[in-house]
């Protein structure tokens, strides 16, 4: 049996993770709710990870459906603090005493209880109930109720319940281990199995329950809808981050100029085209175009429209640059390549690099310009047009 210890002794922190239970409102036909996956990982996994990065947890100790076994071996993470996943009992209250009686032997002076359907447990709320075992015997971790309660009646509202006072509970719930081990014994010796939760336990025996301040996204996966909002959640915590790709190719015809990446290069021969026939920053604005959908370059600046003949193509960069920032996107790296055998890129390539951060307001360190010949092959090689290659990667502002 295990021995009283007081909470000021050398002990561990341990933790039960509450994960047998069947969850049908969430549907089954995925899987228990448990082993469902949000974003990369199953919200068990989320829950296990959670307590495992913890500094003062210790110990971890995952209660699992027998049927679950294949699932949990799947979705339960390695490491040291992880002890084999113990078999739940048919109700909740005989599956917390079977975690608990699985970290008898592991000289644990605190536990935390924890809903495997919580998979947004972070670090703080772990300390604060850590924190508050040291003052006292039992640690709740509930939120004020703030909206208005009512009580019905066969489908109507018989009273407004006042909600002074009154807290939504959360998990992990903390305890001294020994004696919420002792209690939960108790209630199995006496054949009570009515208790929501192990606080409730906590309360019938008399037990001090101190509240300590909950986590408002600690949320409850309970049904599908739960489910799907917990996707969104997750998919807002991961950032947006978008990468386009832009080519562009133009004839050399005689000129005495050629404009490359925003520079104007002193050349024999010239790019033809409707515009400047910059391919740099026309590859660089289908880049942008196309990193958050908005079709190229031609379609926003169509070559039968007068208005953009011999234009700049700065403003076309512009334009792009523009519709990203409307749609909450930041640009974090632009990257050109030019293929050429000539005009030399070297000796301008740090102005282009300027002229394009300059344009789009991006840090230099953030622009590359590269270039490269085609060997003498094809219609690069034989010099008779150029040709661009961008990369651009953007990251969206979560909507």
């Amino acid at each position: 049996a295990c021995q009283m210890r007081l909470m000021t002794e050398p002990g561990k922190s341990a933790v039960v993770i509450v994960a047998a239970g069947r969850g049908e409102r969430a549907g089954m036909d995925q899987g228990p709710k448990q082993y469902r996956r949000i974003g990369h990982n199953s919200v068990l996994e989320l829950c296990v990870t959670a307590f495992i990065a913890h500094p003062r947890i210790d110990l971890v100790v995952v209660v699992i459906h027998d049927d679950d076994r294949l699932l949990y071996e799947t979705a339960a993470p390695t490491h040291a603090k992880l002890l084999p996943a113990v078999t739940g009992g048919a109700t909740r209250q005989k599956s917390v005493l079977a975690g608990l009686e699985a970290l008898c032997k592991h000289e644990v002076t605190r536990v935390l209880i924890h809903d495997a359907a919580r998979p947004f447990v972070d670090s703080s709320l772990i300390t604060r109930v850590l924190t508050g075992l040291t003052t006292s015997p039992a640690t709740l971790p509930a939120m004020p109720v703030t909206d208005t309660l009512k009580r019905s009646d066969g489908g109507k509202v018989k009273e407004t319940v006042p909600r002074e006072g009154l807290f939504a509970a959360q998990t992990p719930q903390g305890f001294a281990f020994d004696q919420i081990l002792t209690v939960h014994r108790a209630a199995r010796d006496q054949g009570l199995t009515h208790f929501t939760d192990d606080t409730a336990l906590a309360e019938w025996s008399g037990m001090s329950v101190a509240i300590v301040e909950g986590q408002a996204d600690n949320a409850k996966i309970t049904t599908q809808a739960d489910i799907e909002q917990a996707q969104i959640k997750m998919m807002k915590q991961v950032p947006d981050v978008r990468t386009g790709h832009g080519y562009d190719t133009h004839q050399l015809v005689s000129g005495n100029a050629i404009w490359l990446c925003g520079v104007e290069i002193d050349h024999d021969r010239k790019l033809k085209g409707h515009s400047d026939a910059d391919v740099g920053l026309h590859a660089l604005t289908d880049a942008l175009l196309g990193a958050i959908a908005e079709g190229d370059i031609g379609q926003h600046f169509p070559p039968s429209d007068e208005r953009w003949k011999d234009a700049r193509s700065d403003q076309f960069l512009k334009h792009a640059v523009g519709l990203v920032r409307d749609k909450g996107g930041t640009i974090t790296h632009m990257d050109v390549t030019l293929l050429c055998e000539s005009p030399k890129i070297g000796p301008h390539r740090e102005a282009m690099r300027k002229t394009m951060a300059a344009i789009t307001g991006v840090d230099v360190n953030r622009v590359s310009v590269k270039a490269t010949t085609n060997e003498k092959l094809g219609f690069i090689g034989r010099e008779e047009g150029l040709a661009a290659l961008a990369t651009a990667t953007i990251i969206m502002s979560a909507p």
